[in-house]
């Protein structure tokens, strides 16, 4: 199998709906051979506000490349799309017609296209997705947002696969109880693309910080050159859970708009899966990760944000006790353990099904 993903390990959708499935995959007798996009060197730029146009060409060719190569493979697993901001007739002339894909959504990037404030991009590409969806042998969709529009778009086989952690790099928390002498942290971890909606929390997280209730960390940004009160953390793949770790109480706000609500809630399974209750924006597949009053609270408005930060910050056994129901939800449906093998199940049923309706 060929894996046409966007990035390499950086970039947290190509590690998470990928990389980490190669394990699996291969306890499952199937080969992957990796082909990312763009470069591990073009994600840390683009994290600092950078994007390098030849960088961008280099990437284009390699991709056309590795499309020329598809024909020696059994199928194709695509995130997303092949060539981003190119039309999908393109891509499909580009592939075998003999060798099957698989297309994964974990976001609704689709609405960069049929949303787009262009009225040139809105009639060449609105219906790219649709018309790739539709040629799939199979669309993995990361929540039923992204499932639904699948569906919609008359894709031949839909199945939803949650955005999730692997136990294996989350071990169980001891949740020995608040620090001593130690503020609760509440924190966030993301990337400067998704930083923005911190921002109309920033008084909130003002106000209890000069209260003395908290102190408010936020890793993998500058928080600083961002206008926010919170304390950077350094990211790294070693070294986030462990950072994530000393948090208290982890946050997920959103903006409840098309794109946002096809988001995978990926932050959430992180905090839980490290024993944090959760706050979160009622967006998307927030509403069913997140049980409200079981294993943290939904918060719409900034009022609502603050008295569940508040009851939170002030009682260290409902936190644990949420964090224990958070934790045991992952380990029930979110993890690497459960998705793993039914979805090498279900890229060899595709690579089937395409050979039967060719013979």
């Amino acid at each position: 199998m060929l894996a046409l993903t966007r990035y390499g390990r950086t970039g947290a959708s190509s590690r998470m709906r990928f990389h980490q499935y190669l394990p699996a995959l291969e306890a499952a007798g199937i080969r992957v051979d990796m082909a990312p996009l763009f470069s591990d060197g073009y994600v840390r730029g683009l994290q600092q506000g950078r994007r390098n146009p030849w960088e961008v060409l280099r990437a284009y060719a390699g991709r056309v490349g590795a499309l020329r190569r598809a024909a020696g493979f059994d199928l194709l697993w695509i995130e997303k799309e092949a060539l981003p901001w190119l039309p999908a007739g393109l891509e499909l002339a580009l592939m075998s017609g003999r060798v099957p894909f698989v297309l994964d959504y974990d976001d609704a990037v689709f609405h960069g296209y049929d949303q787009h404030r262009s009225a040139w991009v809105r009639e060449w590409l609105a219906g790219k997705h649709p018309a790739l969806m539709r040629r799939a042998a199979l669309v993995v969709a990361g929540n039923d947002y992204l499932a639904d529009f699948a569906r919609a778009a008359d894709a031949a086989r839909v199945e939803v696969v949650p955005t999730v952690i692997d136990l294996a790099r989350y071990p169980a928390p001891g949740w020995a109880g608040a620090r001593a002498g130690a503020l609760p942290t509440v924190g966030w971890i993301g990337q400067r693309a998704t930083a923005s909606f911190l921002a109309p929390l920033a008084p909130v997280f003002e106000r209890l910080s000069a209260e003395g209730r908290a102190r408010f960390a936020a890793i993998g940004i500058d928080t600083a050159a961002l206008g926010l009160p919170m304390q950077s953390v350094p990211w790294t793949e070693a070294t986030e859970v462990a950072s994530i770790s000393q948090f208290d109480v982890g946050i997920m706000p959103l903006v409840d708009e098309p794109f946002e609500r096809g988001k995978c809630g990926y932050k959430l399974i992180q905090y839980m899966a490290c024993g944090l209750p959760v706050v979160a924006s009622p967006v998307g597949v927030n509403r069913q990760i997140v049980e409200h009053g079981v294993n943290g609270f939904l918060a719409e408005t900034p009022q609502q944000w603050a008295v569940a930060l508040k009851t939170l910050l002030a009682d260290a056994g409902l936190r644990q006790r949420m964090g224990q129901a958070g934790r045991h939800k992952v380990e029930q449906r979110f993890c690497l353990q459960v998705t793993g093998p039914r979805l090498a199940g279900l890229l060899k049923d595709a690579t089937q099904t395409a050979d039967m309706e060719t013979q």
